[in-house]
């Protein structure tokens, strides 16, 4: 049972209840962990969630797709992105460590009231990840390995029925375990673990000298074979690279739920707050409503230094990593057996890799990277799924009390009514459009919300967090860039579509 700390001199007149949620509480920060050698994988977590999910969309789907089209110099795009990221996901978790709120909660703290950003946000949300497009993919891969061939427009209504059955067996995956976010966890170290592993080894195996050292300098966006630096490619396809921009690494709502999986990691003051438990094994939990704060005392202090090594280690050093080898190990596989200028988006882009390799005389291969490719599709829905319906739970929880009250206080009853009601509609979804193109759809609208959401943690870091723990200059600037980066491609998607 949590144990919330009672409520001292804070009054309604505080700057973080102004839009009309409750002020913060005072509570010590509990004590951070101070893991050594292997140890340090039992508290990273956020992070390789956050990966998960971001390699079934930039780095397995749309990178390729960018790479395949224009050539390896566009990594340069994916270097500025997962850097940006991840700066933009540690001020996230600031936030969280500092509070025990999610950082939509502290957007809904803001002018001019908390109900506006409860619905901006939630309308965000759906724009950007309430489209089952990974589940669409996923069903493209299996059906490649059930009949050996890519799926055609003739075959829509097979994808549909595979991507129904993928659909509703994450929903049976997010009932199981005591705590969600460990649940996901837990499967994404292994799905991290065995595709990075099975990647190196093939692109180790098949790729060239030169296509590697085409991946090196394209870090850099410089060409070896035009001799000069090409960062942006003639006749682009802005539609495409502003997806691919928006989904290397994360992606605006992905980047954002990072913090709601950091509160119920037991970050900080999350570990204060409480968390979402699962249907099944899991029991009712209390799920403060609105966050804490701490004294900047010496000894505060100390153990905020602590989780921010924390916080540090999971970004850096599993995000950012995972996220650049997730990058570039499919995008040297993808660029040796599909010929340059190649257009993969259909049906079939999931398994448009695994053909090339069935068609240069590698079948079992082949096959294997099909799987592959499928299960990473399937977990990556399986993510997005459950963090769109946790972030729409945590908005609500937050912003109504009647909500809060209704079947005796049990946040299991709001989170799962929200999650049939986003899987009746993905079910609907999957009939509107290829998958791929609401796949695009969705991380452009990511790519606006990282324009707009650095420059409101901004605002909420430095306004409502106390002065001692604000963000330096330096990441100051870094939100601010991660604003004007994605701003750029915005714009130029948006000209492209308008002329």
């Amino acid at each position: 049972m949590v144990r919330w700390p009672t409520l001292t001199v804070l009054t309604l007149s505080a700057t973080e209840s102004r839009s009309g949620l409750d002020p913060w509480r005072v509570a010590e920060l509990p004590e951070p962990p101070r893991p050594r050698g292997v140890r340090w994988l039992g508290v990273v977590g956020p992070g390789v969630i956050v990966l998960g999910a971001s390699i079934g969309s930039g780095e397995f789907l749309l990178g390729p797709a960018a790479f395949v089209k224009y050539g390896l110099t566009m990594l340069w795009v994916a270097v500025c992105a997962m850097v940006l990221q991840t700066l933009f996901n540690q001020e996230l978790m600031r936030y969280t460590v500092a509070t025990g709120e999610p950082a939509v909660t502290g957007f809904m703290r803001t002018k001019p009231h908390a109900t506006f950003w409860a619905w901006f946000y939630a309308a965000l949300y759906l724009l950007q990840v309430g489209w089952p497009a990974w589940a669409g993919t996923a069903a493209g891969a299996f059906f490649f390995l059930f009949m050996k061939r890519l799926s055609l427009a003739a075959d829509a209504g097979a994808v549909y029925a595979i991507g129904v059955i993928l659909f509703l067996l994450c929903v049976g995956i997010l009932l199981v375990g005591r705590r969600i976010e460990r649940t996901l966890e837990i499967l994404n170290w292994v799905l991290v673990a065995c595709i990075l592993t099975g990647f190196l080894v093939l692109a180790l195996r098949f790729a060239g000298a030169s296509t590697w050292l085409d991946a090196a300098l394209g870090l850099f966006g410089y060409s070896p074979s035009e001799g000069r630096f090409m960062f942006v490619p003639e006749g682009a396809d802005f539609f495409l690279i502003g997806a691919f921009a928006g989904y290397s690494g994360a992606g605006g709502v992905i980047n954002i739920t990072l913090s709601n999986w950091a509160r119920d990691r037991g970050y900080g003051m999350g570990g204060v707050a409480g968390y979402i438990p699962a249907a099944f094994s899991g029991k009712k939990t209390e799920l403060a409503h609105t966050g804490f704060r701490f004294e900047g005392t010496p000894a505060e202090m100390e153990k905020w230094r602590g989780w921010w090594r924390i916080v540090r280690a999971d970004q850096w050093g599993v995000f950012f990593v995972g996220a650049m080898l997730g990058m570039i190990l499919p995008a040297v596989l993808y660029v040796t057996f599909l010929a340059r200028g190649t257009d993969i988006r259909g049906y079939g882009i999931a398994a448009a890799l695994a053909n090339a390799m069935v068609s240069a005389g590698a079948p079992l291969l082949g096959g294997g990277v099909a799987f592959i490719g499928a299960w990473i599709l399937f977990k990556t829905q399986l993510d997005v799924l459950e963090g769109l319906a946790r972030s729409i739970t945590d908005i609500l929880w937050t912003g109504s009390r009647r909500i809060r009250g209704w079947r005796n206080g049990d946040v299991r009853k709001i989170y799962y009514t929200v999650l049939i009601a986003l899987v009746v509609w993905g079910v609907l979804a999957l009939r509107l459009a290829q998958p791929i193109f609401l796949l695009q759809l969705g991380a452009n609208v990511g790519g606006a919300v990282l324009c707009f959401a650095s420059l409101h943690l901004l605002y909420v870091n430095t306004r409502l967090l106390p002065a001692h723990i604000r963000p330096p200059l330096w990441r100051r600037i870094g939100l601010v860039a991660c604003a004007l980066f994605y701003g750029t491609f915005v714009v130029l998607w948006v000209r492209m579509l308008a002329g």
